[in-house]
């Protein structure tokens, strides 16, 4: 069973639509610690800031049962967006500490005004992935879309999975061990979103 973990802050319907759509059905939106505990994966979604992030995380009382899952269990989870900048140490964007189980934090884009961006990084980019791994295959045609104004920065560069470019080239993917975090919408990225969660499944 997949449990999309419900702690009060995340875009919950639109990733359930993604996995029935791709005939998924054994998954389940849930901040109750049992399910959680029975899951034998989890997706930790998020959009936001960071700090409200943890925040709720905290009041929901998952941190304890997030770590038993993650760190003890080893289940293979997920985390999406704002779920996987939580993942880090700590973001530019707020006071909080994340749930470090990332050697990385978060920090905000800056581009060069030459460049004439504009944050939030918003819409499709190309990924380059850096190894082989179960999840996204090493193609250089992967595309996804995007929508942050923070990224990650790994410390522990064997713990960045993949990276696009926005100005600079960043980590928009990474993973350690069964953890892995997605910095794009795999639920917003189409057939290339739609095979992210189709290998998750299968882990």
């Amino acid at each position: 069973m997949i449990v999309i973990v419900d702690y009060g802050i995340g875009n919950l319907a639109s990733v359930l639509n993604m996995f029935k759509k791709i005939g998924v059905r054994e998954v389940v939106v849930s901040g109750d610690q049992e399910i959680i505990g029975k899951a034998s994966k989890i997706i930790l979604p998020g959009v936001g800031a960071f700090d409200a992030g943890m925040n709720n995380l905290e009041q929901s009382g998952l941190i304890p049962i997030l770590n038993q899952k993650a760190l003890n269990e080893k289940t293979p989870l997920l985390g999406i967006c704002l779920g996987m900048q939580l993942l880090t140490k700590q973001s530019e964007e707020g006071i909080k500490k994340g749930l470090g189980w990332i050697d990385a934090e978060t920090l905000k884009f800056h581009p060069d005004p030459s460049l004439k961006l504009k944050v939030p990084n918003m819409g499709w980019s190309y990924v380059h992935i850096n190894r082989q791994n179960p999840l996204i295959e090493m193609d250089s045609k992967n595309r996804f879309y995007f929508v942050h104004s923070y990224y990650v920065k790994c410390f522990n560069e064997t713990q960045s999975l993949a990276t696009s470019n926005f100005g600079i080239d960043f980590t928009c993917m990474v993973n350690k061990e069964n953890i892995y975090g997605a910095q794009f919408h795999p639920e917003k990225s189409l057939k290339f979103g739609m095979k992210v969660f189709e290998n998750f499944a299968k882990l």
